[in-house]
């Protein structure tokens, strides 16, 4: 059972170094020693207990890490910041034309600009915003 118990302690204290590494190495091994320890708790041969935690590690670091890592890195695409503001609605407070004009935006008023050179934007049309140049919005008439 001592085997067993050392497998149990190594496998834990592997788990809880991962959380300083974040690379879900330490955590791939650690379930690999956890694996052993079951093995030594039901054999108590340690050539099967060594067996046991090297194939539950090399397939966990094989089949299981590559899987997690690309679904923590993928993640939501979340917009934040001037980029979640390409593409909303705002209304034009005062005359905007290809130099200056004033748009309400996201409850607050920015300074903006018409993308297209050509006749200015009235007040109270609504307008796209196209992109974000500075901390001026460069828009467009809504369609």
């Amino acid at each position: 059972m001592t085997g067993a118990l050392i497998w149990l302690i190594a496998g834990i204290l592997l788990i809880i170094a991962e959380l300083l590494s974040g690379d879900l190495f330490l955590l791939m091994v650690g379930a690999g020693a956890l694996f052993g320890a079951g093995s030594a708790a039901l054999t108590g041969n340690p050539f099967i207990d060594v067996a046991v935690f090297a194939v539950a590690s090399v397939g966990m670091l094989a089949l299981v890490r590559p899987a997690l890592k690309r679904r923590f890195l993928s993640g939501p695409d979340i917009k934040t910041n001037t980029d979640a503001l390409i593409g909303a609605r705002a209304v034009v407070v005062s005359t905007v034309d290809v130099e200056s004009g004033r748009v309400k935006l996201a409850g607050d008023v920015w300074s903006a600009r018409c993308m297209i050179d050509g006749e200015p934007i009235a007040p109270g049309t609504s307008v796209t915003v196209v992109e974000i140049s500075g901390a001026t919005a460069v828009v467009s008439a809504a369609l």
